[in-house]
């Protein structure tokens, strides 16, 4: 009886075989680094301008003076379609923070998105998304940032 069953085992996982290359050959995740501190993402305004927070009321009223401004000299972030890790990292704010990455305008509805918090001072946190093609914005709603742009692009 254990004859029979051979050829059909060999058979199945010979079968198999495609599926194991995909799985073998799917692209590993490209990690993106970002830096929060008071109020800011560091990386697209190019530097830590040094704001001093101790809660959200405090990044809301540095962003209505300066925010705009700051946005408008920022640094977009240009991807490819694929998988990515966004690593947060609380550089010296004194309360938990998070990450919200969503689409930008119809986008919101359409495109993928990933959040989440509890981002303590001097630690970092990952956030895993598979991005598709277009618009999207990027922010800490807990430290209130100015929403970041990311595109993505073939």
């Amino acid at each position: 009886m254990r004859n029979v069953h051979k050829p059909l085992i060999i058979l199945l996982a010979v079968s198999m075989l495609p599926l194991a290359s995909t799985f073998l050959n799917a692209a590993e995740p490209t990690v993106i680094t970002l830096t929060q501190t008071g109020c800011q993402f560091t990386e697209p305004e190019g530097e830590d301008h040094g704001f001093k927070t101790s809660g959200s009321a405090d990044c809301k009223a540095i962003n209505s003076k300066s925010g705009t401004k700051r946005l408008a000299q920022a640094k977009t972030i240009t991807l490819k379609p694929g998988p990515y890790i966004f690593r947060v990292t609380n550089k010296n704010v004194p309360y938990q923070l998070g990450f919200y990455l969503r689409g930008a305008g119809v986008g919101r509805l359409t495109l993928p998105k990933v959040s989440g918090g509890g981002l303590v001072k001097g630690k970092s946190r990952d956030y895993h998304i598979t991005l598709k093609e277009g618009d999207y914005y990027y922010s800490c709603p807990l430290n209130p940032t100015p929403d970041y742009r990311l595109q993505v692009t073939n």
